[in-house]
């Protein structure tokens, strides 16, 4: 990116240098009427000279005398504004030989009043015209026709116009050179870049992704080491209260966090799994329209009297997916729905469909407003907005990461919005692809 600014730049310097060049010399010869000025009128720096004089005696060769004295030349009054301009080719004696021009006097009516193509000999007096009428009919007085750069001057009493042109061809070209070369060197440096970044980035990037495989394939083998000695312990706290007669706190705490962290082992076991690519989904038609009334209907009870559980499903809505992964999705939107929605808000479940694609969208109110910062992480591993952590919820923050991973394994997208529909809410929306039949059909609701 810095190679392709520095050469555009560079490009974009010289493109206007002859631009500069050309509109100066235009500017000269539309002062001039179409010509240049006189050569002795044009503008020379002569230095301070001083001149020593030796005077021999006889043939000796000795020195009798001396005589030195100084030449001063006055300098133009204008010579600094030509300087300051950094135009000395332009101010150069031998500008007027070198350089190719042509001038056009066109009256109102866009006649030929008078044509000097007597510096220039690749342009015919009708090619002068031509090139004067289609520059007079611009919007810009100024500007290229060809390698011709030019000037449109103002009208006089008569109504006529002087168009003056320059051929910019030599320069032109010497640009278009530059530019050529400077784009094939920068296009081998680039894959010169490209080859070394390829074959030195597998080196750099190879541990690192060695240790993020090592990492995935711990969580998983620890989870299972881990269950083992889960179910045991919840094995012998259940034989303790048998035993026991009287009801033990203890024991019940036991319990509920033993329950806890099989929940917990199973979740991250189920993650790494599907990062690692080693779940095979059975990919079949299945009706998603039913299985969300199904899961939705399953919520009332956990959302009680206090939270209002509004539906909103459109029927007959048919993806190709792996029925028990989308249940595990919908479980686990529709339970974080519930488990961060207060007493008293309400829960929107909106499924709909487009020629191509169903839409799940799932709102919950929250306590507080969601910020946008924490919206970018909801689908981060243990991550937990500040709301949600000092509440009694007991979530884990690894829910939303599961989702994610699942709609990702069936090529969807998945999406979290805070204060889309109400200010104090939070919308989680979901894209899976239709089934192949279901795309022939009709949609319900456009894209």
């Amino acid at each position: 990116l810095v190679l392709l600014v520095l050469i555009g730049g560079i490009n974009l310097s010289n493109y206007r240098q002859v631009v500069s060049d050309g509109d100066a010399v235009l500017d000269l010869l539309m002062e001039n009427g179409g010509t240049f000025f006189n050569q002795r009128e044009f503008p020379r720096w002569i230095e301070r000279e001083t001149i020593v004089q030796w005077d021999f005696k006889d043939d000796s060769m000795e020195p009798n005398r001396s005589i030195s004295y100084t030449k001063e030349y006055a300098i133009p009054d204008d010579a600094d504004d030509f300087l300051r301009g950094g135009r000395r080719r332009i101010n150069s004696p031998e500008l007027p030989y070198e350089t190719r021009y042509f001038s056009v006097l066109l009256s109102a009516e866009g006649e030929d009043v008078r044509t000097d193509i007597g510096r220039i000999s690749a342009v015919t007096k009708d090619d002068a015209v031509e090139y004067a009428v289609r520059a007079a009919d611009r919007s810009s007085t100024s500007g290229f026709i060809g390698d011709y750069r030019f000037l449109v001057g103002e009208e006089d009493a008569l109504g006529n116009r002087l168009i003056v042109f320059t051929d910019c061809g030599a320069s032109l070209a010497n640009f278009r050179s530059f530019r050529n070369i400077s784009l094939i060197v920068s296009l081998l440096c680039l894959l010169l870049v490209g080859i070394l970044v390829f074959f030195a980035s597998g080196r750099v990037i190879r541990p690192v992704a060695e240790s993020y495989e090592k990492q995935k394939r711990f969580i998983t083998d620890a989870g299972h080491e881990i269950k083992t000695p889960l179910a045991i312990i919840s094995a012998d706290a259940e034989v303790l209260e048998m035993e026991l007669t009287d009801e033990s706190e203890w024991l019940s705490d036991i319990k509920t966090q033993t329950k806890r962290l099989s929940e917990l082992t199973n979740d991250l076991i189920f993650l790494s799994k599907m990062e690692e690519n080693r779940t095979v989904l059975e990919m079949k038609d299945l009706d998603l329209s039913a299985l969300t009334e199904k899961q939705t209907s399953s919520f009332r009870a956990v959302a009680s009297d206090t939270k209002a559980l509004a539906p909103d499903i459109t029927s007959g809505i048919h993806i190709t997916a792996d029925r028990k992964s989308i249940e595990s999705l919908l479980t686990i939107v529709l339970d974080n729905a519930v488990k961060y929605c207060p007493d008293g808000g309400k829960i929107d479940v909106k499924l709909t469909h487009s020629k191509r694609h169903a839409y799940l969208e799932i709102t919950n109110d929250t306590e507080e407003v969601i910020s946008e910062d924490s919206v970018k992480h909801l689908f981060d591993r243990f991550y937990r907005t500040d709301a949600s952590r000092n509440s009694q919820t007991g979530g884990y923050g690894i829910g939303l990461s599961m989702a994610a991973a699942i709609v990702e394994k069936h090529k969807g997208k998945i999406t979290a919005d805070s204060g889309k529909m109400r200010e104090k809410s939070l919308t989680i929306s979901i894209s899976l692809r239709l089934s192949s039949a279901e795309q022939t059909a009709p949609a319900k609701a456009s894209e």
